[in-house]
């Protein structure tokens, strides 16, 4: 159901539940052409995210020699997968909102706007709930991308997947290693 419906997802979690997994699952499922392009927001620097996100023409800045594309045209036919969006800065969070309701972007130096043809998923282990309680992440933009949700539950809430994860794991580094299970 969720691979199939082109609308934003927001899949919350635990650190190491397998919400990017869950995700590239989505991808898998949805019968895309394009790629699945993941981004760590809690790895880009603040003063670039504009740039990594609608990438950039010749000359846009200073070290901006030749033109980029930002993660939005590389994922095109495909999905953009934000993984820890609350870790994304508030003023960065209206461009999202914008990108995502609009569906267009400009790229830095640009003097058109161009299509956003890629589905978003999100991912997050905080509580993007109390974020917006306190200021922290845009209410408007929370509305947005949890249009649907799905929270993975820990390993400890669904125990009766330890053993074909084991079994899994285990055919998986026999074969890797060439030794017996």
């Amino acid at each position: 159901r969720l691979a199939t419906v082109d609308v934003p997802i927001l899949i919350s979690g635990e650190t190491g539940t397998g919400k990017e997994l869950f995700a590239r699952w989505i991808h898998q499922e949805s019968g895309s052409s394009g790629p699945f392009v993941p981004i760590n927001c809690a790895s880009v620097p603040d003063t670039l995210w504009e740039s990594e996100l609608f990438g950039h023409m010749r000359g846009a800045f200073t070290d901006a020699r030749e033109r980029r594309k930002g993660l939005v045209e590389v994922a095109a036919d495909g999905i953009l997968f934000f993984d820890e969006i609350g870790d994304m800065p508030l003023e960065m969070q209206g461009k999202l909102l914008r990108l995502i309701q609009e569906r267009q972007y400009r790229p830095l130096g640009a003097s058109e706007e161009e299509s956003a043809r890629c589905r978003f998923l999100f991912a997050t282990h905080r509580d993007l709930n109390l974020m917006v309680q306190t200021g922290e992440f845009r209410k408007d933009l929370y509305y947005r991308i949890s249009t649907l949700t799905e929270r993975i539950p820990p390993l400890r809430e669904r125990q009766e997947d330890i053993l074909p994860l084991l079994d899994h794991y285990l055919a998986l580094n026999s074969s890797k290693y060439r030794i017996a299970p």
